[in-house]
């Protein structure tokens, strides 16, 4: 996996928290803030999870869905491309792109059955508008679908570090790391070092001595893990009310196309 990922577009693509970061000058004018943004984007993934659970779709899917999603958001605004279509539009490009497929007709029926964010009553979502987004996903990431997991690394870690008891504890946090945007910022297996460590830490077990021996690069271990613990600390427990404002700011799109 680790040689396969250096040799891969996602590789050159590792972006910088400055980059991550950044509000889109559209999204600025509407008064959306980066707290704004966050919000939204932790409020799409849970809609994706939601949605992926209701028509069956791997946790794999729902992974590669938040990267696009969230590399989508690197360069293009939220008040440009509305994240409830594009949300469902990335779920169903990954469920292709990871050999799953979902049927465009049923992800649309669960996708009005949970009607994400405050429309009113005025969003509606049909089988041509998610079409129409996957497009518009498909041109903003370049047509560059493969995506790279930290899964199957920490698996193999694990069983190395014969830290197979923390297995449980390391995949809800590896599960939690798609609420954030540590996938765009490090390899992936950084991403599953940083979940071990933390994982070993809250059960504890010293997974120092094996990380030392594995001469992994520690400052990015721990960056991994201070992001996790700040995610934790600032949005374990959401506001619903402050991720609705949030969510107010956008312009409801009826249609992708109009967009």
């Amino acid at each position: 996996m680790a040689a396969d990922f250096w040799a891969s577009y996602q590789s050159k693509q590792l972006l910088s928290v400055e980059e991550v970061s950044r509000v889109a000058e559209e999204d600025l004018e509407l008064g959306l803030t980066l707290q704004d943004t966050r919000l939204i984007k932790i409020a799409m993934t849970t809609y994706m999870r939601d949605l992926a659970q209701q028509a069956k779709l791997r946790q794999r899917v729902v992974a590669t869905a938040v990267c696009y999603m969230r590399r989508m958001y690197v360069s293009k605004s939220l008040c440009e491309y509305d994240p409830r279509l594009v949300a469902p539009a990335c779920l169903y490009l990954a469920s292709k792109a990871e050999e799953s497929v979902a049927q465009a007709k049923l992800l649309v029926f669960y996708a009005k059955k949970l009607k994400p964010g405050p429309e009113n009553g005025a969003y509606q979502l049909e089988v041509k508008d998610l079409l129409d987004m996957e497009l518009r996903v498909l041109e903003a990431l370049d047509f560059r679908l493969v995506v790279y997991h930290p899964y199957r690394a920490a698996v193999q870690y694990l069983n190395d570090a014969k830290l197979t008891d923390v297995m449980q504890t390391t995949w809800s946090l590896l599960n939690d790391v798609y609420r954030t945007d540590l996938p765009l910022l490090h390899p992936p297996h950084v991403v599953a070092l940083g979940c071990i460590h933390l994982a070993a830490f809250l059960k504890d077990r010293d997974a120092k001595p094996w990380l030392e021996d594995l001469k992994a690069d520690m400052h990015a271990v721990r960056a991994v893990q201070m992001e996790l613990l700040d995610h934790y600390e600032q949005y374990a427990n959401i506001d619903p009310a402050l991720t609705a404002a949030a969510m107010a700011k956008l312009p409801i799109r009826t249609r992708a196309a109009r967009t």
